[in-house]
């Protein structure tokens, strides 16, 4: 049985079993959140796929090999950000900053993307890695095997996406995510895709209604995939670090535009 398969055949029921869904949300919105389901269930495939490779080079001791799989493999994380409330557990033991543990950097129990990170970089090693390494595919592999189970309430799907949106503008801007790698337009390049997502597939629902409005958030997801555009190199993107106070303002202003459309999504689809 295919994964769309067996969401679908499930969906209704699912949702329905839920007290937000059956207080706030209408039947028109479980086909496109049982789709959405279907979109993080593909993309945490490809973050366990990514993630093996990854981690096996930083347990190998490769380091050049390590970096260049860094910012390509957290794609698929960033892109389901949107919905990072409802694993929170896993989100911290995943994609926690080193401000978030008493000693820092050097506090052992700092885990995750950004432990590895500031090996590869600041200390150009992989040395005493491997147990991180470790515990970042079990985790991964872990949030890939929850999501089966997991409810995904409509409020939060799309409340998710202008809240990731601002937390871009807000804090992601300064470039504290990816300090040490300076990988952090990757990471704007997957939470951008991944809220973009989420208003595709609740468009039909709202386009008659609000075509202007819709008109408004394609433009602005527009302008920000057009100031994206100018860092791109290669496969990916140049460092952040290359980007100038004033470059990055003009990211943050188009970013704040976009969150402030996408906060008014869940009164339009009768969500508040």
């Amino acid at each position: 049985m295919t994964i769309k398969h067996l969401f679908g055949a499930t969906a209704l029921s699912f949702f329905l079993t839920t007290s937000a869904f059956a207080e706030s949300a209408t039947l028109d919105l479980v086909e496109p959140i049982a789709e959405y389901k279907i979109y993080v269930s593909e993309k945490l495939e490809k973050l366990v796929e990514d993630t093996t490779a990854f981690t096996a080079a930083v347990k190998a001791g490769d380091v050049a090999k390590a970096k260049a799989l860094f910012a390509p493999t957290r794609l698929s994380y960033e892109a389901i950000e949107p919905i990072a409330e409802l694993f929170s557990d896993l989100d911290v033991a995943i994609d926690s900053r080193a401000d978030d543990y008493e000693k820092a950097e050097a506090d052992p129990e700092f885990p995750g993307f950004h432990r590895i990170e500031y090996g590869l970089w600041e200390k150009n090693s992989t040395a005493e890695l491997g147990p991180v390494a470790d515990k970042l595919l079990a985790d991964v592999t872990e949030l890939s095997k929850r999501i089966n189970d997991l409810t995904f309430p409509p409020e939060k799907v799309v409340g998710g996406a202008a809240v990731l949106m601002e937390e871009v503008a807000a804090t992601k801007i300064s470039g504290e995510e990816d300090r040490y790698s300076h990988t952090d337009l990757w990471d704007f390049r997957g939470n951008f895709d991944g809220a973009y997502k989420i208003v595709e597939l609740v468009r039909p629902l709202i386009e008659k209604k609000e075509g202007a409005f819709l008109k408004t958030v394609d433009a602005n997801f527009a302008k920000v995939d057009t100031i994206l555009a100018k860092y791109k190199e290669g496969d990916g993107y140049v460092t952040y670090e290359k980007l100038t106070e004033d470059d990055r303002k003009v990211l943050s202003t188009a970013v704040n535009t976009l969150a402030e459309d996408l906060s008014t999504l869940r009164g339009k689809l009768g969500l508040d």
